[in-house]
């Protein structure tokens, strides 16, 4: 039998239909919102091949990066779902750390001398989003850290130096955003430079230390997570404790 009811319900039911859709509806532009990175992406394309950044092809294009950075400027990443978000966040710190090599090209050999006896390179207020000025170590620290909470974000984003995990060439998307992760991080992991391993020591980069806390204090259990084909054998080939130790960071600048 057909409720007399249906389709003639009370005006408070429809009301709070029609403010349920009202809500969803920004909810979901949000969720549907992205940035178009692809003048970054064309920028990467030129002047990045295979993590050696040309600097002086971005120096004769900055005008063209200074339009990508109004593009971040402008764009307000809370209106982003979290993918789109931390892909944000990761594209924002590596254009403006070039930005930041920028300013001191051609005589800059190290990102370290563009700070000052008061002051790191870090701690430089060089980016404005949302609104506010931010510095790399606010967009690193109180950002992408602590809000998305993922140590694959440590080889993403790039300090401009030449033990720093290679700069990607192609701009991070939120789609496709957990598999560049991966790839970056299993790429870095097995790269022979990255690592050392004698007898049963593993000898890992400086970022392991620095941050230990983001890779629950086991870079060789991360390692062990991520490592592939002779690396892997080699680690499954360790019997009892694997001791870690780190390797010297090399901050000469990652260009030709």
């Amino acid at each position: 039998m057909t409720s007399p009811r249906l389709g003639a319900g009370p005006p408070a039911v429809w009301l709070a239909l029609a403010a349920a859709a009202l809500l969803a509806a920004p909810a979901a532009a949000a969720a549907a919102a992205t940035v178009d990175h692809a003048l970054w992406g064309r920028l990467l394309a030129r002047h990045v091949k295979e993590g050696v950044v040309d600097y002086a092809g971005f120096k004769a294009d900055e005008a063209k990066l200074d339009r990508y950075l109004a593009v971040l400027e402008n764009t307000d990443p809370d209106a982003l779902e979290r993918s789109e978000q931390f892909a944000f966040y990761i594209n924002a710190y590596n254009a403006w750390t070039i930005k930041l090599i920028l300013s001191g090209y051609p005589g800059v050999k190290s990102i370290k001398e563009l700070g000052s006896i008061f002051q790191s390179p870090w701690k430089r207020r060089i980016a404005t989003i949302n609104g506010q000025s931010l510095s790399l170590d606010d967009i690193e620290h109180a950002i992408l850290r602590p809000r998305f909470r993922d140590p694959r974000v440590h080889f993403a984003i790039n300090c401009a130096a030449k033990s720093c995990p290679p700069l990607a060439a192609e701009p991070f998307r939120g789609a496709a955003l957990d598999s560049q992760l991966d790839k970056l991080t299993r790429d870095f992991v097995n790269a022979p430079g990255s690592h050392r391993l004698e007898a049963q020591t593993l000898w890992v980069s400086s970022i392991f230390k620095w941050f230990a806390e983001d890779f629950n204090d086991d870079p060789a259990g991360f390692y062990r997570s991520y490592a592939a084909g002779e690396l892997k054998q080699r680690l499954e080939q360790v019997r009892g404790p694997l001791r870690v130790k780190y390797l010297d960071y090399d901050w000469s600048l990652n260009g030709a």
